[in-house]
């Protein structure tokens, strides 16, 4: 019989002030639920073990040896929780208080429900859309790309972000972000953990994809809020996270999509999400570049 009723699992690389935030918003809530807390330390090099030790000795902490990854860190904390649910979060969140409480009890009184997500805030208050369509090779063409800015209000950024509906309401939706992403015990024993494929990146889509797969709802919760700087500690390596997100975008689309279509058109369909992702990619690297070229000649 499991020791908690929930487990909050955060995986942790470089992020030492935004994770001594995180663990001190959840200090204050801890009477909001009969809970644990575990971190997983990647393979930090700025000390953020050492702290979790030494301030917060209520937390589990789990040291790594090498960096295990998003979804390699979540899942051995999956396996290896004393809790029923569990309750994945990034480092760089701010639990608002009110939160832990209202997911627990709206996830309790609705079996049905597999995955519920919080509403995200970013650090200056605005709406961040956590909550999405599934996304398709037009999505990905023109989100946060020059085509994008050219052209911001296209249908296709629109219609998976749902940027047109007010996020105010208990709504069902394809999938919530995995930066705060609660999942049942019955759903975590019918699907399994995060897919070991994705070493970050489009986890949290798989994930709730095959929730609604084994008949379980995902559903966006706005009354429970929580606070999300994103990117923190991808921030480190630009280039390389975006390959990897554009690597992940595709293994999902290939894995989950790909199957829906007609099979004389998939070659097609496959051919058109690469190329989709592939310029992306392409135009996200060669801005970074530009910026960086230009903040040496700052520099100078």
């Amino acid at each position: 019989m499991p020791d908690f009723d929930l487990s909050i699992t955060i995986c942790s690389w470089n992020t030492k002030e935004d994770l001594r935030a995180c663990l001190a918003s959840l200090e204050r809530v801890r009477d909001e639920a009969e809970m644990e807390v575990i971190v997983l330390d990647n393979n930090s090099e700025d000390e953020s073990p050492d702290m979790v030790e030494e301030e917060f000795k209520w937390v589990r902490l789990m040291r790594m040896s090498r960096n295990l990854g998003f979804t390699g860190g979540q899942n051995h904390m999956l396996e290896h929780r004393r809790g029923r649910h569990a309750l994945l979060l990034n480092s760089d969140t701010v639990v608002h208080p009110g939160a832990i409480r209202t997911l627990m009890e709206y996830l309790e009184s609705h079996p049905k429900i597999g995955v519920l997500g919080p509403k995200l805030l970013n650090p200056d208050g605005s709406l961040q859309f956590s909550a999405r369509r599934f996304p398709t090779p037009g999505a990905a063409l023109f989100r946060n790309t020059p085509l994008g800015r050219l052209f911001p209000k296209n249908r296709y950024t629109r219609e998976y972000l749902m940027q047109d509906w007010g996020h105010e309401e208990v709504t069902k939706v394809d999938w919530v972000s995995g930066a705060a992403l609660l999942a049942r015990e019955e759903l975590l024993e019918k699907i399994g953990f995060l897919d070991p494929e994705f070493f970050m990146y489009s986890e949290d889509v798989d994930f709730c994809f095959r929730s609604w797969e084994a008949d379980f709802e995902v559903i966006y919760l706005p009354t429970a809020v929580i606070t999300h700087a994103i990117g923190r500690s991808t921030d480190k390596a630009p280039n390389r996270m975006i390959g990897r997100f554009h690597r992940s975008m595709f293994r999902f689309y290939k894995k989950n999509m790909l199957p829906k279509v007609a099979a004389p058109l998939r070659p097609f369909a496959l051919a058109g999400a690469a190329t989709a992702l592939v310029a992306r990619a392409s135009l996200f690297i060669t801005k970074n570049k530009i910026d960086e070229l230009n903040r040496r000649r700052m520099r100078k």
